[in-house]
C-alpha cells in the first residue's frame, strides 16, 4: 500500500513537473495533488546542506580561507608520516603545534641537515609555500612528500593545523 501510494505521488509530482516546464505547448492539466492519508507518507530525507558538519576554524592564507574542518579530512594523507599529537614524532616530527615554530625544532626528532640549519619559522605563509613542494622550498629536505599541488587544500590543512596547536 505504502509504494502505491508513493509511486502515485511521484507520478502526480512528474505530471506537475512536466506542465510547467512546457508552458507554450498545449498539454493535459496535471491532476491535482491528492494528499495521501498521514500514516502512509514517509518522511522526506534531510538536506545534504543540514548534514554537513558546521565550518571549523579559519584563516586566511594565500589569498585564501582556509576551513580547519575541512583541513582535518586533507590531513588524512599527513597521518602516515606525522602526527597531530605532542610528542608523538613518526617518520616526520609532530606537528602539534607547529605554527610558529622554527623549523627543525623539536625535540628528539632526527631533523636533515637542511631543516637544521633553516632559519624558517612556520608561519601560515611559510607552511602555504612548503607544502607546494617541500624539495623546492627547502633543497635537501628528507621529507619525502612531493607536495601539495591544490592552494585549497594547503590552505585548509594549514587552518587545521593552527586549531590543534
Amino acid at each position: 500500500m505504502r509504494s502505491a501510494l508513493t509511486l502515485s505521488a511521484i507520478a502526480t509530482a512528474s505530471l506537475m513537473v512536466l506542465a510547467a516546464c512546457s508552458p507554450g505547448e498545449k498539454t493535459a492539466a496535471a491532476p491535482e495533488a491528492v494528499e495521501a492519508p498521514a500514516a502512509a507518507v514517509e518522511p522526506a530525507a534531510p538536506a545534504a546542506e543540514a548534514a554537513a558538519p558546521a565550518a571549523g576554524p579559519v584563516i586566511q592564507v594565500g589569498g585564501l580561507t582556509g576551513d580547519a574542518t575541512k583541513g582535518a579530512v586533507v590531513f588524512n594523507q599527513c597521518k602516515s608520516c606525522h602526527a597531530i599529537e605532542a610528542g608523538v614524532n613518526r617518520v616526520g616530527p609532530t606537528l602539534h603545534g607547529v605554527v610558529g615554530r622554527k623549523a627543525g625544532a623539536v625535540e628528539g626528532f632526527r631533523y636533515s641537515a637542511a631543516s637544521k640549519a633553516s632559519a624558517a619559522v612556520w608561519s601560515e605563509e611559510t607552511l602555504f609555500a612548503y607544502l607546494e613542494n617541500p624539495r623546492k622550498f627547502m633543497p635537501g629536505t628528507t621529507m619525502s612528500y612531493v607536495g601539495m599541488r591544490q592552494p585549497q587544500q594547503r590552505a585548509d590543512v594549514i587552518a587545521y593545523l593552527k586549531s590543534q596547536s
